[in-house]
């Protein structure tokens, strides 16, 4: 018994840092149209079409007026016309956003047709970057409608500790 607790306070610190490091870090999940400049994004908010984009299952939350409900789906409708590579994207790692979404679009709102003006991972030569995106292997030009133009200026602005 005593062999066993002793383990336990041996391998416990090591398990919580390793936990620790790969919760605080996702720079590989991001997707290459996200803003450069974080080693952890949960979502993004996009204020140009008031949704979300959720890093960890790849999928945008958008309000769907018909139905009265939030919609979590692999793109955004076509309807939208959205240009993920040109609109600017505002990093938030808070839980379910959405659900506070009066909040985000009043404090946000004023990015709206903010295009290019920011750094992409897809155009970012920082080597922690650059091995993610030499080996993507996600379909994520079909959610930018393949539109790469240009590249951005500036990073995001994003709630806990990047505030604008």
């Amino acid at each position: 018994m005593a062999f066993l607790l002793a383990a336990g306070m041996y391998y416990a610190p090591t398990t919580q840092a390793q936990v620790r490091v790969n919760v605080n870090l996702n720079v590989g999940s991001q997707p290459l149209w996200g803003p450069v400049g974080y080693d952890y994004a949960e979502y993004y908010y996009l204020p140009d079409v008031d949704a979300y984009y959720y890093i960890p299952r790849r999928q945008f939350i958008y309000f769907d007026r018909d139905e009265g409900d939030w919609v979590f789906a692999p793109a955004l409708p076509r309807y939208y016309h959205y240009d993920l590579y040109r609109g600017y994207k505002v990093v938030i790692n808070d839980p379910r956003p959405y659900l506070n979404a009066g909040y985000y679009r009043s404090r946000y709102g004023r990015y709206r047709g903010w295009y290019d003006r920011q750094d992409l991972i897809r155009d970012c030569h920082d080597d922690r970057y650059r091995r993610y995106r030499d080996h993507d292997d996600d379909d994520d030009d079909d959610h930018g409608r393949g539109h790469w133009r240009g590249r951005g200026h500036g990073h995001g602005h994003g709630h806990h500790g990047d505030d604008d």
